[in-house]
């Protein structure tokens, strides 16, 4: 196992590293261990317990024992739950970071960005706790009247990735809380430390025992299919690629579960002719590279309007050439390293079949470094229609170039993919802007900002990139079912 620096180490080591079932901190059945490394060196810093199918079924029946209790907590209450792990979230946000940073690369401006972005989700969702409503009415005939309320959809399996550890379990866990739902996670295999930390701090924050359950495991499949097809489970989110999403799309119809899903993207970045060149690179750097592109909203493809494309290519070439790439715990780099050596990989392969295609390389285009799973920042131009990653979701710090002579070119070709999480417009002309918003088929649409992602708006997408919403008003509604009471007067 590395030797991590003094402050490092001790934010590793304060994380639980064991599953946490019914309120309490237990080995697997098997006593299993999953090592965690560092992608910035490929060497281990943690192991945390693999829990088996006998353990995914513990905590389901953790969650099932304590929902009808948690199910009846006055609103007020949940919702005070969330706002304490809000304020501990807050409090420890350096140390949350760094432990981030230290699992899954990322640089630690990325990584305080998640956790501020993260902990939202949890003052955001303690306030919509004592909002959840329903409504009386006469019914039409006056004979009788209509009461609709809401009710917590009950026990919910939460399956979180890796590229964003805290975020994406807050933004689960957070409304599940509000409406009264117990819960078991799953997070990544790769970034697991941040969601144990999580559990801990809703622990410490006077979230009963057995509302969240968390099982860490290298055997997802075997762990997670039979909770799925569960009886005892009603509720099912997921984040993460399209082809798995579209298995457990599949397992969860034997149940008829609820479903959310948040999937793949390709976003398209579209740069129109009257757009101020400069603040659509600002933009773009912003939606290419938080993260280090490794985003399921990050442009995946740049389609710039022939007038403009040579000054946005050498202007988004430059400031990402300028980029420090190096360790993400180091102050003062821009790009960590990719997650893993398979990402990395995949990476180079894209960006070495659209230069074979014919692609010109304006910045990057090589891995960085003789250990670590690096890549350079990368602008591409003079892309080919026929180059993968175009198609395919590039997830790295690659900045794609093709350029459109016309609106309906330009709408066609943004819309020319099967994922339609977000696309991002830039343009002046206020009438173009709602007509090619409208047009996009797409979940959400940054206008003139390289960021959508917002604690009260509702995220999601259509086509392949999913279903449901999360975040907003919106997301509540996810976890909630509405009875109607037809009452005889």
């Amino acid at each position: 196992m590395a030797a991590l620096a003094g402050h490092e180490a001790e934010v590793v080591a304060a994380v639980p590293q064991g599953l946490f079932v019914g309120g309490e901190w237990r080995a697997g059945a098997d006593g299993g261990h999953i090592e965690v490394d560092d992608p910035s060196t490929g060497e281990v810093i943690a192991s945390v317990a693999d829990a088996t199918p006998a353990d995914g079924d513990a905590a389901l029946a953790a969650a099932v024992a304590a929902q009808g209790e948690w199910g009846r907590t006055p609103p007020r209450d949940r919702g005070e739950v969330l706002r304490r792990a809000f304020e501990l979230i807050t409090e420890r946000a350096d140390d949350l970071a760094l432990l981030m940073t230290l699992e899954n690369g990322k640089a630690l401006t990325d990584a305080r960005a998640e956790v501020t972005y993260g902990a939202e989700f949890f003052r955001w969702f303690s306030e919509e706790a004592v909002r959840i409503a329903g409504r009386w009415s006469t019914a039409p005939n006056g004979a009788t009247r209509l009461l609709t309320m809401r009710q917590p959809v009950g026990p919910c399996l939460f399956i979180t990735p890796w590229n964003f550890p805290l975020a994406m379990g807050t933004r689960k866990i957070g409304p599940a809380i509000a409406a009264g739902c117990t819960m078991v996670v799953k997070p990544a295999r790769s970034t697991p430390l941040t969601m144990l930390a999580l559990a801990g701090i809703l622990a410490e924050a006077g979230l009963p025992d057995g509302v969240l359950n968390v099982v860490t495991t290298s055997r997802t499949g075997d762990v997670v299919e039979p909770l799925v097809r569960d009886p005892r489970l009603r509720k099912l989110s997921f984040t993460g690629s399209t082809e798995v999403g579209r298995r457990l799309v599949e397992q969860s119809a034997e149940q008829l579960l609820r479903v959310s899903m948040e999937l793949g993207g390709n976003a398209p970045f579209v740069v129109f002719g009257d757009a101020e060149v400069s603040a659509a690179v600002d933009g773009a750097l912003v939606a290419k590279m938080r993260n280090g592109g490794e985003a399921c909203t990050a442009a995946n493809r740049f389609l710039v309007h022939e007038s403009v494309a040579e000054e946005f290519s050498a202007e988004l070439a430059r400031r990402m050439g300028a980029l420090t790439v190096g360790r993400g715990s180091d102050e003062g780099v821009d790009v960590g390293p990719l997650v893993d050596a398979e990402t990395r990989d995949k990476v180079a392969e894209l960006v070495g079949d659209a230069v074979d295609r014919g692609a010109r390389v304006r910045t990057g285009g090589e891995t960085v470094g003789e250990r670590g799973w690096f890549y350079a920042p990368t602008v591409l131009d003079r892309v080919p229609g026929d180059a993968r990653l175009l198609q395919e979701e590039i997830f790295g710090p690659v900045a794609p170039i093709t350029t459109f002579a016309t609106d309906d070119e330009a709408v066609a070709a943004a819309n020319d993919t099967p994922f339609g999480l977000v696309s991002y417009v830039y343009t002046r002309d206020l009438t173009r802007a709602l007509r090619v918003s409208e047009a996009l088929e797409t979940g959400m649409v940054g206008l003139n900002q390289g960021i959508v992602s917002n604690p009260a708006a509702p995220f999601g997408g259509v086509k392949h990139s999913g279903f449901g919403r999360e975040g907003g008003a919106e997301g509540i509604d996810e976890y909630l079912e509405t009875k109607y009471v037809g009452i005889a007067l």
